[in-house]
């Protein structure tokens, strides 16, 4: 078995930060806005609602493309790649082991920061409801281009019902990932992490080897 030991390692870069917190930001506004558009409140104007939601969106959406290439060019992308191993001793500690302060089953590494669940979650995320979201967006926002087609009223009801409900999904993923990050060893563990990028991880002899050389920086317990 490989030796490993626990060491304290910039884990998330300055752009994954940045993406991070940008990102919340703007779904925080979409989702402020898009409930005022629906009538749920009345803090802000309509035409004011619709305009910072339009630019929200295409803020967004932007955001999404270049963190896309970004994560692609740098190799990122393999952190979101799929697994099951140690899948249901998560879920199994989510569900029962938290309560009884049992340690997480789930151990960070360079090459793996997401545990199996939260790796599903945020493919889900990236996949299925980001898309869902800014296709059917995108579609409602050009209205005007395809509106004299038969049947464009029902189509714009079919299309503002598929957002709305990807806009709920993105939503209760955001409470989740908010109760998520208390879960941490203190409430803020989590939040801390992410705002300095730093967490203690386990690293081989030629991974600490590999950051020492290449990314100095990055060993904050050298």
């Amino acid at each position: 078995m490989v030796k490993r030991e626990k060491h304290a390692v910039t884990i998330y870069t300055r752009y994954e930060r940045f993406w991070h917190w940008s990102q919340a930001a703007l779904i925080f506004m979409l989702a402020f806005t898009g409930f005022g558009l629906h009538g749920t409140h009345a803090l802000l104007p309509f035409e004011k609602a619709v305009m910072l939601h339009t630019f929200s969106a295409i803020a967004l959406i932007l955001l999404w493309i270049f963190t896309t290439f970004w994560n692609f060019t740098t190799g990122n992308w393999r952190q979101f790649l799929p697994h099951t191993k140690g899948l249901f001793a998560v879920i199994r500690y989510y569900a029962w082991g938290i309560l009884f302060g049992e340690e997480h089953p789930h151990k960070k590494t360079l090459r793996r920061k997401q545990n199996a669940l939260q790796g599903l979650a945020y493919l889900t995320f990236m996949v299925i409801i980001g898309p869902a979201l800014w296709i059917t967006g995108i579609i409602y926002l050009l209205y005007d281009v395809w509106n004299e087609i038969p049947g464009a009223a029902d189509g714009l009801f079919i299309v503002a019902a598929l957002h709305t409900a990807a806009a709920f999904l993105m939503v209760t993923f955001v409470i989740v990932h908010i109760y998520m990050t208390t879960t941490g060893k203190t409430p803020l563990h989590y939040i801390k992490t992410m705002l300095t990028g730093v967490e203690n991880v386990e690293l081989t002899e030629v991974e600490r080897a590999y950051l020492a050389e290449e990314h100095p920086d990055r060993l904050k317990d050298a």
